[in-house]
């Protein structure tokens, strides 16, 4: 008897094996469904907000405050996301630039040195001229930390040794 009872509930284990994801029956994303009047994609009901969207704005309009960090992070993203076009001090001659790409401007002319640091958090979140938007590849946090980067590039072009630390100006200063 226990044979029998067996070999029945292994046989409707080797039934139910036979069904495959593939044939199960399911709606593309953009095609007709008789359960939706206008198709699978559904606009979100009015005044619904998505996941972590509340969180995400707090972090864009939250800026981190300056560390040397923070520093170390901008001049690891600007390394990945920003220098194959801007270069590595941000004259605008990366990499995609000798394969004839079109020069993006010098982080060091006036207009960008004088420009606000929302200016930049912007043009990575939102793109600009040929540049795409870095909003879904890079982090709030992460666009703060290049803006600083950019900033730190921009005061090591045009410092001078009065802007040192005098403590520090002294090691600069001495014979090597």
């Amino acid at each position: 008897m226990t044979k029998a009872v067996v070999a029945i509930v292994l046989a409707l284990l080797v039934v139910g094996c036979d069904q495959n994801m593939e044939v199960q029956p399911k709606y593309s994303e953009y095609g007709r469904a008789p359960l939706f009047r206008g198709g699978v994609l559904r606009e979100p009901p009015n005044g619904a907000v998505a996941r972590d969207d509340l969180a995400r704005d707090a972090e864009m309009r939250d800026r981190p405050a300056l560390t040397a960090e923070l520093l170390a992070r901008g001049r690891q993203r600007f390394g990945i996301f920003c220098s194959p076009c801007h270069g590595a001090s941000g004259d605008g001659n990366g990499i995609v630039v000798e394969r004839g790409m079109p020069r993006p401007t010098s982080y060091h002319e006036d207009r960008l040195r004088t420009a606000d640091d929302q200016h930049f958090f912007d043009v990575i979140s939102n793109g600009y001229g040929v540049m795409y938007s870095y909003a879904s590849r890079v982090t709030p946090h992460d666009r703060w930390a290049i803006v600083a980067y950019i900033r730190a590039l921009q005061l090591s072009r045009h410092a001078s040794i009065d802007d040192v630390p005098p403590d520090r100006r002294a090691k600069l200063t001495a014979a090597p």
